[in-house]
C-alpha cells in the first residue's frame, strides 16, 4: 500500500490574521499554535514536504533536510536572521532559503526608541511602584530619569534597523555616531558619522545595540567594553547575544550604567535571574516587530517566496 502524500506547504506556526489567504490554491498543513513544535514533531512533520515556512525556533540542519527527504524545494523563514538555518547544508540539497528583510524596519526601530525611553524615563520602575500599592508623592527628587535631548547617541550595527534608529534621533536633537564593519557610503550616512568601535563606546551616552547575531558578533560587547561606556551610560539590545547578558546585569548591579533594555534574549525565553533583579533594566519578550501589519507583512513576504518557488521561480527574497 503506497503512503499518501502529506500536503506540499508546511507551516510551522500560526501566522498574523490573513497570510495565508493566497496560500489557499496549495494543499497546506499548519501548526495552528503560537507554541513551537518539538523536534521530534517538526521533523515528522516535515516529510515529503515541497515547501516549509519555519520561525527561528525552527532549527533547520542536516538532519531536517533528510528527514523532508529531496522533495523539498524551498524553506522560508519567518525572519530576517537565518541563524536558524545551515545554509551551507540547503545549498548542497539544491533547497533555496528566504528571509523577510525590510518590511519589519520601522516596528524594530520604534521598539528601540520605546525601550530606550522607559529606560531613560524609569517608566518600568514607575509603573511597578504603583501596581505594588506603596504609598508614593510626588517630589522635586522623586525618581529622577535622564533627558535624551542633545544626548550622545552610538549606534551599533547601521544596517536598516540601525538607520532607522538615527532618523529618529534627529527628533531628540542628538548627536549620532556608529560603527559597522565598513563605513556606509554618505547617502545612507545622512549625518551619523562612522567610528571605530572602541571610541564608540567612549562617546555614547546611549548605545543602541541592531548589528546582528553570529559568531563574530556572540559577546562583542562584554564586561570589558561596557565598562569603556561613560558612567551613568544606557544600553538597549535589539539583538540576543551580542550583548553578554551576565555582564550587562552586572554593570547595572555596580551603578556603571543608569539603565539598560533588552527585547530579546541570548537563550529564549529564558530570561537571566540576574536581569529580572535589577530594576533599571526594561525587558521586553522580543516584540520588536510584533505590530499587526509587520507580522502580515513579514509572513505575507516568506508566503510570496513559496508561490514563486511552487510557480518554478526563484524565491523573492533569497538569502
Amino acid at each position: 500500500m503506497t503512503d499518501t502524500l502529506p500536503p506540499p506547504v508546511l507551516v510551522t506556526r500560526r501566522l498574523a490574521p490573513g497570510v495565508l489567504e493566497r496560500l489557499a490554491p496549495h494543499a497546506v498543513s499548519l501548526h495552528d499554535s503560537e507554541l513551537p513544535m518539538s523536534r521530534a514533531e517538526l521533523l515528522q512533520a516535515v516529510h515529503g514536504r515541497t515547501a516549509v515556512l519555519t520561525t527561528l525556533d525552527d532549527r533547520v540542519d542536516a538532519e531536517f533536510l533528510d528527514a523532508a527527504g529531496p522533495g523539498l524545494r524551498i524553506v522560508a523563514n519567518h525572519a530576517v536572521g537565518t541563524h536558524n538555518v545551515d545554509l551551507a547544508a540547503c545549498a548542497v540539497r539544491g533547497v533555496a532559503v528566504s528571509n523577510t528583510p525590510g518590511v519589519l524596519t520601522a516596528a524594530t526601530a520604534d521598539m528601540a526608541w520605546a525601550l530606550l525611553l522607559a529606560a531613560t524615563r524609569r517608566l518600568g520602575e514607575g509603573e511597578r511602584l504603583l501596581r505594588s500599592g506603596q504609598p508614593w508623592a510626588w517630589a522635586p527628587t522623586f525618581m529622577l530619569g535622564l533627558e535624551l535631548t542633545g544626548t550622545q547617541l552610538g549606534i551599533l550595527g547601521m544596517g536598516r534597523i540601525g538607520q532607522a534608529v538615527a532618523r529618529r534621533a534627529t527628533g531628540f536633537d542628538m548627536p549620532v555616531s556608529y560603527h559597522n564593519r565598513s563605513r556606509l557610503p554618505a547617502a545612507e550616512e545622512g549625518t551619523a558619522h562612522w567610528l571605530p568601535l572602541d571610541e564608540l563606546l567612549v562617546r555614547s551616552q546611549v548605545l543602541v545595540v541592531t548589528c546582528p547575531f553570529s559568531a563574530a558578533t556572540r559577546h562583542l560587547i562584554d564586561a570589558d567594553r561596557l565598562a569603556q561606556l561613560p558612567p551613568g551610560a544606557v544600553v538597549v539590545s535589539m539583538t540576543a547575544g551580542v550583548v553578554d547578558e551576565a555582564a550587562l546585569a552586572a554593570a547595572l548591579d555596580s551603578g556603571h550604567l543608569f539603565a539598560a533594555a533588552v527585547d530579546n534574549f541570548e537563550h529564549e525565553p529564558a530570561v537571566p535571574a540576574a536581569l529580572l533583579a535589577q530594576d533599571r533594566a526594561v525587558l521586553a519578550p522580543h516584540l520588536g516587530s510584533s505590530t499587526v501589519r509587520t507580522r502580515q507583512a513579514m509572513g505575507g513576504l516568506a508566503v510570496d517566496n513559496i508561490l514563486a518557488v511552487l510557480a518554478g521561480g526563484a524565491p523573492v527574497t533569497a538569502v
